[in-house]
């Protein structure tokens, strides 16, 4: 069993809105509620849901680009404090790949400069600095001759994520969050850059946390997927696990959008509908339970833990927890004299 590279604990972010013009009462989003999960050393965990989910609010989170209201993070068994000398430290081995590609590189830096940048603030010296520049640039596919000297706006989206990746690796981290790093490309130069990320994957020893709303991609590259919903978890387990037997029904609401060309397995129904509830006035009980078919009378009064429905695979669901009060929960196993 890998042993967990990340462990994040009660992870909570709560954005205050400001008071109106007339009084009343102080509004909070509640952006992400309360997360607990792991990232096995070596992995790839896909983090999966409706826009508004917390996904990237979460991803934000884990590199300390915001300070969370509650919660923990550790990192290789040590505690990821706010100060200036942990989070330096911290962010020399966990970096981040961002969507847009273009806002993500300086436009007044040529690429060489980019990639040499974090290095150089870390002390490695400019000769070695960019001489690593130049080796990545060629294992991203992009030869330095060619594209050292240029500037951003020269490259096409996919060349400029190969970019940002090659940044990100500049300063040898053990983990990658890739925000949407692939969600902007065409699906030719996705395939290419999912293709490259798993070699270098392999090449460098690395650790993802793989952000998307395609469903498609997340099967494909994750060993592990995290659905999320409305700031909370909904489901957590095997990639071939959860996209094979959803335990929750948000997550099988969301599998059943996927595309299919196949003409015998089209989508008769509407898998979900309506939106999500306002992250400012969450429901109370399970936050699903205003868009779920199966939803019960305790789906609105108790809200359900993140539990065991089989080894290694959580859901956050009543039906799944034993003695729940769900007419479809499992019977309570009671104690016997024996035992």
């Amino acid at each position: 069993m890998r042993q967990p590279l990340l462990q994040v604990r009660g992870l909570k972010k709560h954005f205050p809105l400001e008071r109106k013009l007339f009084g009343g009462a102080a509004k909070t989003v509640h952006a992400v509620d309360g997360v607990d999960f792991d990232v096995l050393e070596g992995e790839t965990l896909g983090v999966v849901g409706e826009s508004g989910c917390g996904k990237s609010t979460t991803a934000r989170l884990l590199m300390h680009l915001i300070d969370p209201t509650a919660g923990t993070i550790t990192f290789d068994g040590a505690p990821v404090e706010n100060t200036r000398l942990s989070l330096r430290n911290y962010r020399r081995r966990v970096q981040m790949v961002f969507q847009d590609s273009y806002s993500s590189l300086n436009p007044r830096m040529t690429i060489e400069a980019s990639i040499a940048f974090g290095p150089e603030v870390h002390g490695v010296p400019h000769k070695e600095a960019l001489a690593r520049t130049h080796d990545l640039l060629e294992r991203v596919g992009l030869e330095p001759t060619r594209f050292a000297e240029r500037y951003p706006h020269e490259l096409s989206g996919g060349q400029r994520q190969r970019v940002n990746i090659a940044r990100a690796l500049a300063l040898q981290p053990k983990l990658i969050i890739l925000d949407e790093a692939v969600s902007a490309l065409d699906k030719s130069v996705e395939a290419q850059v999912l293709n490259l990320l798993m070699d270098l994957k392999e090449e460098f020893g690395l650790t993802y946390v793989f952000i998307s709303h395609d469903l498609n991609v997340v099967q494909f590259i994750s060993d592990r997927v995290m659905v999320m919903y409305l700031g909370r978890i909904a489901e957590l387990g095997r990639a071939e696990t959860v996209f094979g037997d959803a335990r929750h029904p948000y997550s099988t609401a969301l599998l059943s959008s996927m595309p299919s060309i196949d003409p015998d397995n089209r989508t008769e129904h509407v898998p979900l509908a309506g939106d999500p509830p306002n992250p400012i006035d969450p429901p109370p009980g399970c936050r699903f339970h205003t868009r779920c078919a199966h939803a019960e009378t305790v789906c609105s009064l108790t809200e359900p833990p993140l539990a065991a429905v089989e080894p290694g695979h959580q859901a956050a669901c009543h039906m799944g927890v034993a003695g729940s009060g769900h007419s479809r929960a499992p019977e309570a196993r009671t104690a016997t004299a024996a035992e």
